[in-house]
């Protein structure tokens, strides 16, 4: 997506539309954060009366909606890819990479959907789920089972984003030598494992523990596969 910089300096004196009253709407979460996403702050932002912002969004609800759709935008597809396995291993490594770019949208994007019935979710965020139920029906599963394939699929992806982000945003000043320490805290009876393994849990790779994680669940989705259409 294209960035503009600033999203008042031109905003002020030209028209608004919807799409430029969004992404203004983005950029000052990925600055400030969700909570600093207010009619008053957008306003502020695009030089504009935050009461002319109501006639392209309905309320807050409503720009956060447009914010993860146009986040969504961002992530590039493959649709010449045929081989479903690798095109489901790019599409949680291009997930990853959007929301790292939009880690202050991440919970809004994860949790949104939840309070949202299917038909009342804007058009762009239903692309991803169209796009996995059209590449696993073209190899074989069913459709209820490309379903129940994308609902897992994305529990696990957004799982490890949210865990990841935690390790990149919750304990960036974490070392080692800390990390000992609380760990030789904890009773070795009750937490034998975490007591010796402080050098693994400090070696964490986001990409890395993504495509592991993805390679268990596609091994473990290819044999069902095989099983249901004889293979």
């Amino acid at each position: 997506m294209e960035r503009t910089g600033t999203p008042g300096k031109d905003a002020g004196t030209g028209r608004l539309n919807r799409r430029i009253v969004v992404r203004a709407a983005l950029e000052l979460v990925d600055a400030d954060g969700l909570e600093a996403l207010s009619m008053r702050r957008l306003g502020q932002a695009l030089g504009r009366d935050p009461m002319a912002l109501y006639r392209h969004a309905a309320g807050r609800k409503e720009l956060l909606a447009g914010v993860v759709e146009l986040v969504l935008e961002e992530l590039e597809v493959f649709p010449d890819d045929t081989d479903w396995q690798a095109q489901l291993r790019r599409m949680a490594h291009e997930l990853r990479r959007v929301c790292l770019l939009h880690p202050n949208v991440v919970p809004v994007l994860v949790t949104g959907p939840l309070s949202t019935p299917l038909g009342l979710r804007p058009a762009g965020t239903l692309k991803p789920l169209e796009q996995i139920l059209g590449t696993l029906i073209a190899a074989g599963f069913t459709p209820v089972s490309a379903l129940h394939v994308y609902r897992a699929f994305y529990g696990f992806l957004y799982g490890h984003i949210l865990n990841e982000l935690q390790e990149l945003v919750a304990d960036p000043d974490e070392n080692e030598a800390l990390l000992r320490l609380g760990l030789q805290r904890l009773p070795l009876r009750d937490f034998p494992h975490l007591r010796r393994m402080a050098p693994e849990l400090l070696e964490y790779d986001g990409e890395r523990e993504l495509d592991q994680g993805i390679s268990i669940l596609l091994d473990g989705l290819g044999q069902q596969l095989a099983v249901s259409t004889g293979r």
